[in-house]
């Protein structure tokens, strides 16, 4: 008589999300596989920096310090006695049947999977500024990952803009850390920050944080700022054009730019493994449905900012319920989720007030003139779009396919949300009736010869 095989699950991110996820599943009895991007767990928002660095915990992760190292040391615990099987530093970059494509130093292998947990977190959320395809611009998430990883700022003299706490947190460590922040720019007006301050209420002591921080940019700090263009020579960013909330014209001399509008979900592989989505109008962006443990159908579930924007306590949250709603359609016993789902509903609304205080920029990315490069990876204009909007009518993948816009190697994840936000403008209609642009394998970069086998 034949043994019944345990079932494949894999998880996709080591980050809060993933960690919680594999810690839930092991502690059931069972082997998942992680797959990272990163040589160590951690996520973006605790990623370890290399052996040997030393800057303190608390020097890279601030109050979050303790969560962090909680964190690390938990999956340690469950990876040094191979009671999961960790692939560090590997992509999945196609999903096809029960089959993951996933890259790494050994070129293309396929791993196979019964249940699929995506953890896939979050990247910045960026707008396109006249002149932002210079060099010396980066995204805030970059900065900090230098910060972080390496231990250094990306520019003798920084400005930063955007919206949303991540703004004001990278400004304060970069402060912290010796850089000269020359100016921190808010597109949100003060009036618009405090329409989302009861909202934020629903987790006091983090909205004190955040006011803490601001504080600490003193001077720095300028809200309701309107963004002009980004000045560059032939070696880079020269200054940053801008207006302040009274209108007058400023001009700061720099030579890096960070730029982010808090954060855009990385949905590709829910898109290609076919999870259906909905459009959020609060966020402005496109997120893949589940039901609140996360499934999503056809044995996929979905934890953390990949599918709702709650930030590193819900993604912890959100990682232990897809696994706990993996258990229970497996046949173990459910634990009781009514705490974390609760936990979910507070930290949600927190996540709302954010949106609301710190809204994407959609009136200035209408407003792009029309040399304003919108692809930097295809070097696309704000006009190319608006012309294969008139001519291929308002729906994403026509314009898409007549202009190239977000056919580049970061297939869409920089450009199209403004890239809808010009073609609703130009059809008269809503970003949610324009669509989305179609996931399309690879996700990720990835050479020829990954997928040559010898002989």
């Amino acid at each position: 008589m034949s043994e019944t095989l345990p079932p494949r699950i894999v998880i996709v991110g080591a980050g809060p999300a993933g960690i919680r996820a594999a810690a839930t599943l092991v502690e059931a009895g069972l082997h998942p596989v992680v797959i990272d991007e990163g040589q160590r767990a951690g996520g973006q928002i605790y990623r370890r920096p290399p052996a040997g660095f030393t800057r303190t915990a608390e020097q890279l992760y601030g109050s979050e310090a303790a969560k962090a190292g909680a964190l690390h040391a938990l999956f340690d615990r469950l990876a040094k006695p191979g009671r999961l099987t960790h692939c560090a530093a590997n992509s999945v970059i196609a999903v096809q049947e029960g089959r993951l494509h996933v890259l790494g130093e050994c070129g293309v292998q396929v791993i196979l999977y019964d249940r699929l947990i995506l953890a896939t977190g979050a990247s910045d959320r960026v707008a396109p500024v006249p002149g932002w395809q210079s060099a010396g611009v980066y995204s805030l998430g970059a900065a900090q990952i230098a910060l972080k990883a390496q231990g250094v700022a990306l520019g003798r003299r920084i400005v930063l803009m955007g919206s949303g706490p991540l703004l004001t947190l990278v400004g304060a460590q970069l402060v912290k850390a010796g850089a000269d922040v020359a100016a921190v720019l808010d597109t949100s007006p003060w009036h618009q920050q405090m329409r989302g301050l009861w909202k934020l209420a629903a987790r006091p002591l983090v909205a004190l944080r955040g006011l803490a921080l601001r504080a600490r940019l003193g001077g720095r700090y300028h809200a309701g700022v309107t963004l002009e263009r980004i000045e560059a020579d032939g070696q880079g960013v020269t200054a940053m054009r801008w207006r302040d909330a009274g209108g007058r014209e400023r001009r700061t001399p720099c030579d890096m730019i960070g730029m982010g509008w808090h954060l855009r979900a990385e949905t590709h592989l829910a898109d290609l493994v076919g999870c259906a989505f909905t459009y959020d109008e609060e966020w402005r962006q496109w997120l893949p449905k589940s039901d609140e443990m996360g499934r999503a159908g056809n044995g996929v579930y979905l934890a953390g900012d990949g599918v709702r924007l709650l930030g590193a306590d819900g993604a912890e949250i959100a990682g232990r319920l897809a696994a706990a709603a993996c258990l229970a359609d497996l046949g173990h016993p459910e634990p009781s989720a009514s705490a974390d789902l609760r936990k979910l509903a507070r930290l949600g609304r927190f996540a709302r007030g954010l949106a609301c205080a710190f809204p994407w920029p959609d009136e200035m990315v209408r407003a792009l003139p029309d040399d304003a490069v919108v692809c930097r990876c295809e070097n696309v204009s704000a006009k190319a779009v608006r012309e294969s909007a008139d001519f291929g009518g308002g729906e994403a993948n026509r314009v898409k396919s007549l202009s190239r816009v977000g056919m580049g190697r970061c297939q869409g994840r920089y450009c199209q949300l403004a890239a809808v936000e010009l073609v609703a403008a130009q059809a008269g209609c809503t970003p949610d009736a324009v669509g989305r642009f179609r996931g399309q394998a690879p996700v990720r970069p990835a050479p020829v010869g990954a997928f040559l086998r010898d002989g």
